[in-house]
């Protein structure tokens, strides 16, 4: 099935989602949050077939998410988290998070994520305030910035 682009629509999270919004992706990023950086990896673990992994890592590569290493000889190459792609691990996480919740398994939360110095969960993700203030969604409004056209002001 073949999707919409976002990627001419003037909306942060519809060309987000123009990258990463695809469910294999989602997954492949998961894995490589985990550690997994190699296509046989992302293969085995997702049980994916090749066409579709080549396809996504090419374009997580592209876009600058993944840095692709030179396989070394008799070696593996290796996709590598850019800068860019380890700003996605809030999203990763909030997504994580809201599943422990509305899609929770009977036994409990399947990974419990800590802070490696201190070894104690940290706490789900959230809006903050400047003032470091958790935000209710009805204590958040959007106001148009600088870089939003007319078409889609609020007034």
């Amino acid at each position: 099935m073949k999707y919409k682009k976002f990627n001419e629509m003037n909306c942060s999270l519809a060309q987000t989602l123009d990258i990463v919004g695809e469910r294999w992706t989602l997954l492949i990023l998961r894995d490589a949050f985990l550690g997994v950086c190699r296509f046989s990896q992302f293969q085995e673990d997702l049980g994916i077939a090749r066409n579709i992994l080549t396809t996504r890592l090419t374009r997580l590569v592209e876009e600058a998410i993944f840095e692709k290493t030179s396989a070394t000889p008799g070696g593996h190459a290796e996709y590598r988290l850019t800068e860019k792609g380890l700003a996605l691990q809030p999203i990763l996480l909030s997504m994580a998070h809201w599943g422990d919740v509305f899609k929770a398994n009977p036994k409990g939360i399947r990974l419990v994520f800590i802070e490696r110095e201190t070894g104690l969960p940290i706490k789900p993700m959230s809006a903050i305030s400047q003032a470091g203030q958790s935000l209710l969604p009805g204590e958040i409004k959007a106001v148009s910035g600088p870089g939003l056209n007319d078409r889609h002001k609020k007034t």
